[in-house]
């Protein structure tokens, strides 16, 4: 389990805003697309001064980056509440089927959020990269979360590709289901495709290879 410190007020009150902030370009971005869309739109709806959103974010596209990551830290966290011993496979899927469930209206929301995102991001490639790199350092992040769990039976070549695998199915489930007018729930939903894609992608064979297979 994680041992950091939990964060101070001031820690807890940047990240607020900055979420904030991420929450008001996400809106934008969706409805009138991020070319029509200013840094000084996206300060004023979310109630912080232009000078505020700078201190935070380099460009207007960069203002999401927290809202995607914040997507990713809740799935990582509920892989790391998994208990030392849990099979890797089933905590993972455990883990992305929590993550990407719309249970309320709330998560549903933000799943719709995402996809509108996405669909935003096929025009601009600034709002992509934010996308990859969000996706990038999620996948940094998993490795050793899944070393734990993994528990010495994997190699450390193989928890690479396994926290690749993971990271990947859900990208790639995403920005499947983007494309798509499927609901938040059921058939062809973001935890659905996720599942298919983390079973293809990763199997339960490179799961339970010994530690010298996983070298090898």
């Amino acid at each position: 389990m994680s041992t950091k410190p939990p964060p101070s007020l001031t820690e807890r009150r940047k990240a607020a805003t900055q979420l904030e902030i991420a929450h008001a370009a996400a809106e934008l971005f969706a409805t009138q697309g991020p070319h029509a869309t200013t840094a000084e739109e996206i300060a004023r709806d979310a109630g912080v001064a232009l000078r505020t959103f700078y201190r935070y974010f380099r460009s207007k596209q960069d203002a999401v980056s927290p809202l995607l990551a914040d997507g990713a830290d809740r799935w990582r966290a509920l892989l790391e509440a998994a208990e030392p011993g849990t099979g890797l496979a089933q905590a993972l899927e455990s883990a992305v089927r929590q993550s990407l469930a719309a249970p309320d209206e709330e998560a549903a929301r933000a799943l719709l959020r995402t996809r509108g995102l996405l669909r935003a991001a096929a025009d601009d490639p600034a709002l992509r990269a934010v996308w990859y790199r969000v996706n990038q350092e999620s996948e940094e992040r998993l490795v050793p979360v899944v070393a734990r769990l993994a528990d010495g039976r994997l190699g450390a070549l193989r928890v690479r590709l396994v926290a690749a695998a993971a990271t990947d199915a859900i990208r790639i489930a995403l920005e499947t289901w983007a494309d798509t007018e499927v609901g938040v729930t059921g058939e062809g939903s973001p935890a659905a495709l996720a599942i298919d894609c983390l079973r293809q992608l990763v199997g339960d064979r490179g799961l339970t290879a010994s530690d010298a297979e996983g070298t090898g």
